[in-house]
């Protein structure tokens, strides 16, 4: 942990409101890619976001020190937008998409105008069934196992090895069809 963020941590814990806002401040632009890469679109990456820094600001003193902050702020953020997705209606939906053709216009259009590839693949992975983006989030980005991906959502792990395969997939035809067009 950076000597800026032990003291702002400290001073967070005093609860000052300040300290709280360069917090924020600080970790909201990574914790937001977070967000979005788990949600539908960006008003629920919005949510997830708020939800998740009233959380941390709730439970710093859970706080051990004990590895990265960020990545104990990170896991909060990832808690907060799993549950998010169990809440909505229908909650997490797995998949079996064979037979299934991909056309470019399951993406939004203003995909292929953007210029930063990162934001493209996120509205790319916006379009993935939950299922598939929650598990290659999970797997792939979080370096979650496939025990821990069944825990967390409560599918097997057979499960979980085969959204990711089909997950996969899905974003390669994506992203085939996105360099194609």
């Amino acid at each position: 942990m950076t000597e800026l963020e032990q003291n702002i941590l400290a001073r967070c814990k005093n609860g000052e409101r300040i300290a709280q806002q360069q917090l924020y401040e600080h970790f909201k632009g990574k914790m937001f890619a977070v967000c979005l890469r788990y949600s539908n679109c960006r008003p629920d990456a919005e949510d997830s976001l708020q939800e998740g820094f009233v959380k941390v600001f709730r439970d710093l003193h859970q706080f051990r020190g004990e590895g990265s902050f960020e990545g104990w702020i990170r896991r909060v953020i990832v808690n907060v937008a799993l549950q998010n997705l169990r809440k909505q209606k229908g909650g997490l939906q797995f998949a079996e998409l064979e037979n299934v053709e991909f056309k470019l216009s399951d993406a939004d259009d203003s995909v292929f105008d953007e210029n930063e590839k990162g934001a493209a693949l996120i509205k790319l992975m916006q379009k993935m069934p939950t299922g598939f983006r929650t598990v290659l989030n999970l797997y792939v980005l979080e370096e979650y196992s496939h025990q821990q991906i069944s825990d967390e959502l409560g599918i097997s792990v057979g499960t979980s090895k085969s959204q990711l395969n089909r997950a996969k997939a899905f974003l390669k035809n994506l992203l085939e069809k996105n360099l194609a067009g």
